[in-house]
């Protein structure tokens, strides 16, 4: 085998890859692979994992990782003293490859040396432990590894220009750069190399980049030796230039090189990847004119981009910095005409006033033949169209031309798109720091970044608060949010004296035309955040083919975002933009069209997508559908359906109810349960279900009060809170018989045997069950035949009755079909594992309890996971692999705190106290066992109550004492004759020692 340390972490066998599982085990076997043939103490793996922060489970965490990886690579990992350590041929980890191969070339002759340091810096494939680890393990072990990088990458550029091979040095350090932007060693050698390369102009152009950044992120200049070497090269540079202009002056012209660039800001922030990408642009050597698009929307800060990169190249382009204002998007001024400016810039280069020719062709031909040859930067901005620049651009291959422009300027081949975003927080704090002063700032951060959410980060927005704030030194970040915060005022609020985000918006508003309008003012009544394409064509009443033409022509303005294909975001101040128009052009009946079309979308979509999610005894969804409908094909579609629209889904929730569509809003909320549930969104669980009961409640709707009391009973179960749950199902199901909904009736009575069983309440539990399946057998619902048969299952098991369970798993199967209720299957086969667990058959329970894990994977079910990990734990127990049963109870615990999903944590505990009391361990069995009890009380689950209390119970004195132990096995017993379970006579004889399973 060979391993992969200095990248991601991999192994190979036979030249394949060999899967070592998620990003915890790949952190400890990279850990171990690092220190091949030594001792890694656990507490090194818990802080390469967590830093200061793990959880209380990690020693076990950490036992689950080292079991799963020794399976991968057995005989591989030992145990030692205090941890583990990994037996492999260092030579076939790639590290240590690395290293040998270091150290031979230190000792080599240039040739030598080149080959062997071309095959050590071959080991590399990119950053060692990327995707994993913490902190601690990043500055532990990742920074030093990168070090011994560059060190080998200087070594090997060295060796290079020692013998002349420029262009490979050239070649493998121009990418390195940009990993180590601040390595001086690094660049100076490739300076050189491009230098020796007679690629002078890039030389220059990568030294000036190095600089700035130096100057901008740690305030210092460049060392001695680049600065001399810089000087270098502009002395042999200022000559040639002199002598090409020389050569090539026509008689009675004397070109001018002049530099129209506008003031750069001082307080310039952010935008340092846009400008390292211009660079880059700057730098191509394809032997063609280079051109860049800078493209966002009005106030992003495009022009002030262009111009900080121009202020940044300028010794790159001594022939001239120019700059034209199209006025593409200028108020009270129409767009600069092609003929127009190419007079204005003929002029600026020296051409006489009468020399200029009368034809738009003509004097594109000679702008084009005067600037041939020169090293010339052009910046127009504020561009409206392809037509406007076309005519404008240079075809020599030193020029450089920057375009500024809302538009996509389609047709344009052959240029280089840079897309504008907004600014993220920190850039955001920064530039208000930059104005304002940091101390300001940081007086107030937690209202600065309030500023900058209702900013949306739009530098032109900040700027104008900031100049607002700067003129009123008693001004606070609070009240200037307070005013903000007003959607009548924000617009005034934004607006000093030459700027404002309310005009730089109508430009692009006032180009569009009146479909566009109309369009752009209905996407600012959308309901959430974003809006897919179908949920457009819905809200904008056109087919999806028509919608999809006009929505990409406002991305194509930057007026609309389109974040991922078919998805789209207006930005807060657009929307609010849009908002404030669309109530003086829109009607009130036309504004309340389009969003209830787009609600209806919402819900008809989401009904389907719950359909999708798994079985339910659910209420018939009573609604016709829109014309407009995302098609979803299985439930993975669903779920990102789900995924991308949760908010949205939530809001509409509030939308209906503000309506007083109160059947609409609670149909909502049950349709959108199941997915919050399946990915402990709890919070918004909840929250969307206590609107929809305060719409029905006002309404005095008791249908839809007991369909949200019993997601809200589902709620209370997975998060542990039992006796709450019981409560809201057992109203649930009251009302549901009054107004005699006998669906709705069995729809409760489903729910309430899951609580049953989790109370103890079994009898209960099981003749809630059977009323669901006898009702599911009457009218041929084999699905939900299927979901009570294997609810059957789950009870039989958990009294011990294996062979019953077996038989009701087996039935759950025959009626669930793969396709349509995976859900149902992972449970029946989990059952079934656990049942044969319990009669002895190991390899079959494994088999089981696979298959039950990969459907539980495959389907995206955690919360189904959580108890096959847990039955799993059980297995490996009765096989008497404790560290394996451990990690696996273990997983089930930090999956149940990682989703939400809380309602086996007494269950989970139990099991792990009962093996590690078989292992032995009886302090870990104390604790716990200790923490299931605590936890079963409090949720009042009394059968959880007794088997921590019978396993507590049972063990040795030196744990449990005497008094305590006698106290717990006589609760345990009087639970167990209170439920009628066969637990009596345990826990009446149970003597100390190793713990009772059960």
């Amino acid at each position: 085998m060979e391993f992969g340390v200095l990248g991601p972490i991999a192994v190979w066998s036979g030249g394949k890859p060999v899967p070592v599982g998620g990003p915890r085990q790949c952190c400890v076997l990279g850990a171990l692979l690092v220190h091949v043939g030594r001792e890694v103490t656990v507490d090194q793996l818990i802080d390469y994992l967590w830093s200061d922060h793990p959880p209380r489970t990690a020693r076990s965490v950490i036992q689950v990782q080292i079991s799963h990886l020794r399976r991968v690579l057995p005989d591989t990992i030992s145990t030692t003293s205090g941890g583990y350590a990994i037996h492999v041929d260092p030579d076939s980890v790639d590290l240590h490859r690395f290293r040998r191969l270091r150290r031979a070339a230190a000792d080599a002759e240039p040739e030598k040396a080149l080959e062997l340091l071309d095959r050590a810096l071959a080991c590399w494939r990119g950053v060692p432990f990327s995707g994993v680890g913490s902190e601690a393990l990043e500055h532990s072990l990742v920074a030093p590894l990168r070090k011994e990088r560059w060190s080998a990458v200087v070594a090997w550029a060295t060796c290079a220009l020692e013998l002349g091979r420029y262009p490979d040095v050239v070649s493998r350090l121009t990418p390195l750069v940009g990993e180590d932007p601040l390595g001086e060693r690094l660049h100076h050698l490739l300076i050189t190399a491009l230098w020796r390369d007679n690629e002078r102009a890039r030389a220059l152009s990568v030294y000036e980049g190095f600089r700035s950044r130096l100057a901008e992120e740690l305030g210092i200049d460049p060392g001695p030796e680049l600065t001399a070497l810089h000087g270098r090269i502009l002395r042999e540079d200022a000559e040639q230039v002199r002598e090409l202009h020389e050569r090539t002056a026509e008689p009675g012209f004397r070109y001018v090189a002049r530099s129209d660039l506008p003031r750069d800001l001082p307080d310039f922030t952010g935008r340092r990847e846009h400008l390292r990408a211009l660079e880059e642009a700057a730098a191509g050597e394809d032997g063609h004119a280079k051109v860049c698009v800078i493209t966002g929307a009005g106030g992003v800060g495009k022009t002030a981009t262009a111009v900080r990169f121009g202020y940044e190249a300028a010794q790159r382009y001594p022939d001239g910095q120019l700059f034209l204002d199209l006025y593409g998007y200028t108020a009270n001024k129409e767009p600069l005409d092609a003929f127009s400016a190419l007079g204005a810039l003929l002029r600026a280069v020296g051409v006489e006033p009468d020399a200029v020719p009368d034809s738009l062709d003509e004097r594109a031909a000679l702008w084009r033949a005067t600037l041939m040859g020169r090293r010339a930067l052009l910046v127009l901005d504020n561009a409206v169209s392809y037509a406007q620049v076309s005519p404008l651009l240079p075809s020599s291959p030193e020029s450089l031309t920057l375009i500024t422009t809302r538009n996509e300027l389609p047709g344009l081949s052959g240029a280089r798109f840079l897309s504008l975003g907004m600014f993220d927080e920190r850039s955001a704090l920064v530039l208000l720091g930059r104005v304002l002063g940091e101390e300001r700032v940081r007086r107030e951060e937690r209202q600065a970044r309030e500023i900058v959410r209702i900013c949306g980060g739009l530098p032109l927005a900040l700027r104008v608060v900031a100049a607002r704030m700067l003129s009123r030194p008693r001004w606070s970040f609070a009240h200037v949010a307070r005013r903000l915060g007003e959607q009548n005022r924000k617009f005034r609020e934004l607006r000093v004296e030459g700027q404002s985000v309310e005009s730089a918006i109508d430009l692009s508003y006032r180009s569009l035309n009146a479909q566009q309008r109309r369009v752009f003012l209905q996407l600012g009544l959308m309901i959430g955040k974003n809006l897919d394409l179908a949920g457009a064509a819905a809200m904008l009443d056109m087919t999806v083919e028509d919608a999809d033409d006009v929505l990409q022509e406002l991305v194509g303005v930057c007026l609309l975002d389109e974040p991922q294909g078919d998805v789209y975001q207006l930005h807060d101040l657009i929307r609010a933009f849009a908002l404030d128009r669309s109530a003086d052009v829109l009607g009130d009946r036309e504004a309340e069209a389009a969003r209830t079309r787009l609600a209806e979308y919402y819900l008809a979509t989401a009904q389907r997508a719950a359909e999708l999610l798994g079985p339910s005894v659910r209420d018939d969804p009573g609604t016709a559908g829109p014309v407009h409908r995302t098609e979803l094909s299985g439930r993975e579609d669903a779920e990102n359906w789900f995924s991308l629209h949760r908010e949205n889904l939530a809001n509409t929730i509030d939308y209906f109810a503000s309506r007083d569509s109160g059947d609409s809003a609670w149909r909502m909320a049950e349709a959108v349960w199941r997915f919050y549930a399946i990915n402990g969104q709890m919070g918004l669980f909840v929250s969307s279900h206590e609107r929809a009961l305060q719409i029905s409640d006002r309404q005095g709707n008791r249908r839809g009060r007991a369909v949200t009391l019993i997601g809200l009973g589902i709620a209370h179960y997975l998060s542990g809170r039992f006796d709450d749950s019981l409560d809201l199902l057992r109203e649930a199901h009251d009302l549901l018989e009054e107004v005699g909904d006998e669906r709705g009736v069995i729809r409760a009575l489903s729910n309430l045997g899951m609580v049953y069983e989790r109370l103890g309440r079994f009898g209960d539990s099981m003749a809630a069950i059977r009323k669901v399946l006898d009702h599911a057998v009457e009218t041929g619902n084999t699905k939900i035949e299927a979901l009570q048969w294997s609810s059957l299952a789950v009870l039989h098991q958990t009294l011990g009755e294996y062979e019953d369970a077996l038989e009701c798993a087996e039935k759950a199967l025959l009626r669930a079909s793969e396709e349509e209720l995976g859900e149902v299957r992972s449970v029946a086969k989990r059952v079934m594992g656990e049942a044969q667990t319990g009669l002895g058959r190991l390899d079959t329970a494994f088999r089981e309890l696979k298959e039950a894990l990969e459907l539980t994977l495959r389907l995206r079910l955690v919360g189904h996971q959580i108890y096959v990990h847990n039955s799993l734990g059980i297995a490996h127990r009765a096989a008497g692999r404790w560290d394996e049963a451990v990690g696996a109870h273990t997983e089930a615990l930090v999956l149940s705190e990682r989703s939400g999903d809380r309602s086996g944590d007494a269950e989970i505990l139990t099991d792990l106290g009962i093996t590690h009391a078989a292992a032995g361990r009886h302090e870990e069995a104390a604790a716990a066992l200790g923490e299931a009890y605590t936890v079963a009380v409090e949720r009042a689950e009394r059968y959880a109550v007794a088997r921590a209390a019978l396993a507590l119970g049972s063990l040795p004195a030196s744990v449990t004492p005497p008094d305590r132990a006698a106290a717990l096995l006589r609760e345990a017993e009087e639970i167990f004759a209170d439920l009628g379970l066969a637990g009596v006579e345990r826990a009446r004889q149970a003597p100390a020692g190793p713990a009772a399973a059960g």
